[in-house]
């Protein structure tokens, strides 16, 4: 398999940060009463994740393994602070509804563990595809869930009223819990489901492959 096959196949499905490793809960269960919001923070994450792993890529070779993880902070905050003051100019409704969540993106686990895991391991243009990969995977799930529960919770979706039906607690945090909790499991089932169908698949040819030596 392609190595960037691979690497945005695992950012997107098998390693996907949100349903498969669970990282970055605090932002996702924070937000996720919100289309809008979820799909902000996604953005912002992608970003800030692809930009992070390919500055901490270039300068692998030079930053010493003793102040690697600060230094990492170092990057990944001023990128951050980079971030805040674009959305403060020009999508203050979007700076405003990511509140507090937006300076957390510093120790988000999902960008300094790419950066230890990944970045500083591989080259700019893996890093890069690595990045967007997970960037992608963690804004699709967070703006799916976000639809689930603002369509549910609130009977909206992107601030416009679509019904007046209402199921309230899932536009509050215990409600995004159990919204969080359904995701993972219907994920990792659809995904357990594929991986079998191509083990019979692949048993399936080998067999035909022995049959066709053996005759």
């Amino acid at each position: 398999m392609n190595k960037y096959k691979k690497i945005t196949l695992d950012g997107l499905i098998y390693q996907n940060p949100t349903f498969m490793l669970v990282l970055g809960t605090c932002p996702t269960l924070g937000l996720i009463s919100s289309a809008f919001s979820s799909m902000g923070m996604g953005l912002t994450v992608l970003v800030i994740l692809t930009l992070s792993n390919v500055i901490i890529s270039l300068l692998r070779k030079l930053i010493p393994d003793s102040v690697r993880i600060p230094c990492y902070i170092v990057i990944i905050a001023t990128l951050v602070t980079f971030a805040r003051m674009f959305l403060d100019k020009f999508l203050p409704d979007l700076y405003e509804s990511l509140g507090g969540f937006l300076a957390l993106i510093v120790v988000n686990c999902i960008i300094l563990g790419r950066a230890e895991a990944f970045a500083n391991k591989h080259t700019v243009a893996e890093s890069a595809v690595d990045g967007i990969a997970n960037g992608l995977g963690f804004t699709v799930a967070l703006t799916v869930m976000g639809i689930i529960c603002e369509f549910f919770g609130k009977g909206s979706l992107f601030g416009y009223e679509i019904m007046t039906f209402k199921i309230g607690m899932l536009a509050k945090p215990a409600g995004a819990f159990l919204v969080y909790g359904i995701c993972i499991a219907v994920f990792v089932y659809i995904i357990d489901g594929f991986e079998r169908m191509r083990r019979v698949k692949a048993n399936k040819l080998a067999r035909e492959n022995l049959l066709k030596e053996a005759a």
